[in-house]
């Protein structure tokens, strides 16, 4: 089974048919309880159970319960991405065993799915809320974070404690997987970075007009500029366009990237002189220094790459 997904929304919905909650940084997951044994499913329904056996006691809790949660790694109270993306993909039973033991997991729950053996698809989600309530489920390694009824108040409060935003959703939703549903609403806190433009690659070969399909950007750093990755959102229509001409008055022949890029990056890139610097919103940094969820926002004429700062070391997405 895949989980109901959110549709993003640049306002937070208000009146008592709405509840909100904070919106976790970390890796969701379906926990499976049954036969005495926990089982882990990724949003695309991969098994992560070896990767996390921290949560193992989590099926001494009950006999059978199915739970929709988020496992985050959290960092002075604050959930980091780049902590919980070393855990995304172990495979090895002592290695995720290490990894538990010098920085455990929680995992925070926020439905119920099925207990003892009843589904609790077609209930509301109040009446599923309330039902997993009922089940204190109250540990270091997992736990039921509350909700609100005031999600102004609380987006503005995320945004202040640095947490990556909310999500809305109606009382009387019931729960459809895989969907990804008008009834969830999420509102994330995205930052603005200014980079350099150091590529572009089009949308799509063999055509007789070529589109932008990415830009290829960076910061400068102590050995040059600094790869942060590759943004496609944002350049449909007359933007894309406008943008491509500027580029193709730019062409050069190298890369002006300190590093090599990956080959997924780069093969069929067209390499520009670093000079136009561009804005560009994100959920910050990986572990691996990349851009999360990028899009692009528009040229700063004001601004040339010098005028931004040095990246000596990456950040964690938050």
């Amino acid at each position: 089974m895949r989980p109901m997904l959110a549709t993003p929304s640049s306002t937070v919905p208000v009146g008592d048919l709405w509840s909100h909650e904070v919106k976790w940084d970390g890796m969701r997951v379906l926990a499976d309880v049954s036969d005495g044994e926990l089982r882990l499913f990724s949003r695309t329904e991969r098994d992560v159970t070896v990767a996390f056996p921290e949560l193992r006691g989590l099926a001494e809790e009950y006999a059978d319960m199915l739970l929709d949660g988020e496992i985050v790694s959290l960092r002075g109270g604050v959930p980091s991405f780049g902590a919980m993306a070393e855990r995304f993909h172990v495979t090895d039973v002592r290695r995720a065993a290490m990894l538990a033991e010098q920085a455990p997991v929680t995992l925070m729950t926020f439905d119920l799915l099925r207990l003892y053996g009843v589904e609790l698809l077609s209930r509301t989600w109040s009446d599923r809320r309330a039902t997993l309530e009922r089940l204190e489920l109250s540990s270091p390694r997992w736990q039921t974070p509350p909700t609100f009824t005031d999600g102004v108040t609380l987006h503005a409060a995320t945004k202040e404690q640095g947490l990556e935003g909310i999500v809305s959703k109606r009382v009387d939703s019931v729960y459809v997987p895989g969907l990804r549903s008008p009834y969830w609403l999420k509102l994330p806190h995205r930052g603005t970075v200014s980079v350099v433009i150091g590529g572009w690659r089009p949308e799509s070969t063999g055509t007789v007009r070529r589109r932008l399909g990415s830009v290829l950007v960076g910061v400068p750093g102590p050995d040059g500029l600094q790869f942060l990755g590759k943004v496609g959102s944002g350049l449909a229509g007359k933007t894309g366009q406008a943008l491509l001409r500027d580029l193709e008055t730019l062409t050069s022949a190298e890369s002006p990237f300190a590093t090599e890029l990956p080959a997924e990056d780069s093969v069929g890139a067209t390499w520009v002189q670093p000079v136009l610097v561009a804005d560009v919103e994100s959920l910050g940094l990986s572990s691996q220094g990349r851009l999360r969820q990028p899009a692009y926002k528009g040229l700063r004429a004001d601004l040339a790459p010098d005028d931004l700062d040095v990246v000596d070391g990456h950040e964690d997405g938050g």
